[in-house]
């Protein structure tokens, strides 16, 4: 075993920027564990058929709303130190103005979107290097500073919340040596995306894994996209 290769942990890749990271970390020599949700079959199963990963790719099945599979999972991943938690998770429910938007659909983003990946940070964090990474993926519809246009009241609200708590966690652990990112990879041709976006997986992922490859061993908090550039809170 090579004792010099990398860990990343992937949360949520069994399809679209997530599966392209698994990829995209596997290509650069790294270790991926990624995770899926249930028992289906996804294209991260056939990355790992495809024999490109060498064995390197281990899948985990987590359904991140759920904090005794979180748990379950940190267990699991106990006696291993991680380079990188990246959690990459998001829902959209339609561009709905927010005085329209029912209770249940309100909770149902907000869980997804910003409190499942803290929970999964707060519990898998432990296991990343001094001198790792703990990465969650964000927008730029994130941004208070960028909404001049309005509209998607609702993921925006999940995505500034989700940035405002990655800042108190940053601040709680004000001594920590890791790396602390909030990642922009553009507007990408996804299902929450839609096909009129300006990038496909493909342009987007190599330069999400580079900025993430760059500022590691950077400790504090960045919002930065995919090209590396900073985003405005």
């Amino acid at each position: 075993m090579n004792d010099t290769r990398k860990t990343a942990v992937v949360i949520g890749a069994s399809r679209a920027l997530g599966l392209g990271l698994a990829a995209e970390f596997l290509r650069r020599g790294w270790d991926v564990i990624g995770t899926v949700r249930g028992s289906r079959r996804t294209g991260l199963h056939d990355l790992a058929d495809a024999d490109a990963s060498g064995g390197r790719l281990t899948i985990e099945s987590l359904e991140m709303t759920d904090p005794e599979q979180i748990s379950a999972l940190r267990d699991r991943l106990a006696r291993r130190t991680l380079d990188l938690l990246f959690v990459n998770a998001a829902i959209t429910r339609g561009d709905i103005p927010i005085g329209e938007v029912p209770t249940d659909m309100f909770t149902d983003v907000m869980v997804t979107n910003a409190l499942s990946p803290m929970r999964v940070v707060e519990c898998l964090g432990p296991l990343v290097a001094p001198t790792g990474t703990i990465g969650v993926m964000s927008s730029d519809q994130g941004s208070i500073t960028l909404n001049t246009e309005g509209g998607q009241d609702l993921y925006r609200a999940s995505k500034s919340a989700l940035n405002q708590l990655m800042r108190s966690y940053a601040a709680r652990h004000a001594e920590d040596t890791r790396t602390l990112l909030l990642m922009d990879p553009g507007w990408v041709r996804t299902e929450l995306g839609g096909p009129d976006a300006d990038l496909s997986v493909e342009e987007s992922v190599p330069g999400v894994a580079e900025t993430i490859e760059r500022h590691q061993g950077e400790p504090g908090l960045h919002f930065l996209d995919y090209e590396g550039k900073i985003v405005p809170w």
